[in-house]
């Protein structure tokens, strides 16, 4: 049985373009014909449904229409078209202060909730001190709200969602807000809904709560669905989308490396002309995942003969952190003089990196270091994402093996 049914719903906005914050704004808006407004079609045609019991991501990128589509679910707004129906109870926690009287105290906002809820006094009386206690809020329960922190309004409004029992729970990313404490409690209380048969959606940025959480997902983009099925699927698919953008933003960042001039200096008898990243297929890639080999190639241009010339590479966290830094000189290798153009390679063998961006220097200078020819210093944007497998913390994982006896 379907505890939620969505048929091609869709929902659009008016949107005018151009300053409408003056009496002169508004007043053109509204007597000149010429002034039109856009239509903004926040969903398009989305249908799915839930069964009872199961627990349901909605993931996409800001702006995708996941707010608006929880926001149909609750009866906050109204679809142009299609139709919605959720069987059972539902309670839902969506932004930071949704159905909140600023100047009421928590005591009475509790009371205010489960009335729209449709819960009587009595009712609520038999579960108001499960709600403070889970909210962890005994000592401010008597004071106005609007005098409470983000983290005090999360921990009430999902101790009322929680705590009046629903059959169906809506939950937008407001969790994100409270601290790591809550969070745990939070989740713990979401598996015991899942024990329990109850449902619930749940909207968030952490795919890894998706992929936990979550038995099926729906992934929007641009208003439309993209995919819904098993969530581990909807993740990877929207995990490749992002990684795809973010190819294409370091490739557009690595094409504007020569407009930077002010970290590059030397006397350019050898220029490094170019420095492109790639797999260890060939491919020429900026996003790379933690364990995977990275090659650097370095074409440079000896416009006179140098004899025994050293390159290197450095690389740094976005942050300014200082990874590492290697050269041929440290390694021992000598070069015969050079004269022309010509390549040099490093290949970072199963590069264990933490996920995070980076930056890449290359350097070529004599064996002294007394006399750089070519330094671009911090030039290269690259990105490492997760490889699926163990977390760790740090800059990057080391080899190693546990015994225990």
């Amino acid at each position: 049985m379907d505890a939620i049914v969505v048929e091609d719903l869709s929902k659009h906005f008016r949107v005018f373009r151009g300053r409408e914050d003056t009496l002169k704004g508004a007043f053109a808006r509204f007597f000149y014909s010429r002034v039109r407004p856009e239509e903004f079609w926040a969903l398009r045609d989305v249908s799915f449904s839930v069964a009872q019991g199961e627990t349901f991501g909605i993931i996409g990128e800001n702006g995708s229409g996941k707010s608006t589509l929880l926001k149909i679910l609750c009866g906050i707004l109204k679809p142009d078209q299609g139709r919605v129906q959720i069987q059972g109870r539902m309670a839902a926690l969506l932004e930071l202060g949704a159905g909140f009287h600023p100047d009421l105290t928590g005591r009475e906002n509790i009371y205010l909730n489960g009335s729209l809820l449709g819960f009587s006094k009595s009712q609520i009386d038999r579960c108001f001190g499960e709600i403070v206690s889970f909210a962890e809020l005994e000592s401010f329960i008597d004071t106005p709200i609007k005098h409470y922190s983000s983290g005090m309004y999360v921990r009430l409004g999902f101790a009322i969602a929680v705590n009046v029992d629903p059959d169906v729970l809506l939950i937008d990313e407001v969790l994100a807000v409270g601290d790591e404490s809550f969070q745990h409690k939070c989740y713990e209380r979401l598996q015991d809904f899942k024990r329990r048969g109850k449902t619930f959606i749940l909207v968030t940025h952490d795919l890894g709560a998706v992929e936990r959480f979550c038995t099926q997902a729906m992934l929007l983009r641009d208003g439309r669905v993209v995919t819904s099925g098993p969530s581990r699927k909807a993740v990877d698919i929207y995990r490749g989308h992002v990684a795809e953008k973010e190819e294409g933003a370091l490739t557009e960042a690595a094409s504007k490396v020569e407009e930077i001039a002010s970290n590059r200096w030397g006397t350019q008898e050898v220029e490094i002309v170019s420095v492109t990243f790639q797999d260890a297929n060939g491919e020429v890639r900026h996003r790379f995942k933690t364990g995977e080999s990275i090659v650097i190639r370095i074409a440079y241009n000896a416009k006179v003969q140098i004899d025994d010339p050293v390159f290197g590479i450095a690389i740094h966290r976005s942050d300014g952190v200082h990874v590492t830094g290697i050269n041929t000189a440290l390694d021992g290798l000598c070069f015969a003089p050079l004269q022309g153009e010509g390549l040099v390679e490093c290949q970072l063998e199963n590069a264990s990196l933490n996920v995070g961006s980076y930056l890449l220097s290359a350097a070529t200078h004599d064996r002294e270091e007394r006399r750089a020819y070519d330094y671009h210093d911090r030039q290269y944007p690259f990105e490492v994402a997760s490889n699926g497998g163990p977390t760790f913390s740090g800059l990057l994982s080391i080899a190693h093996r546990w015994r225990l006896s």
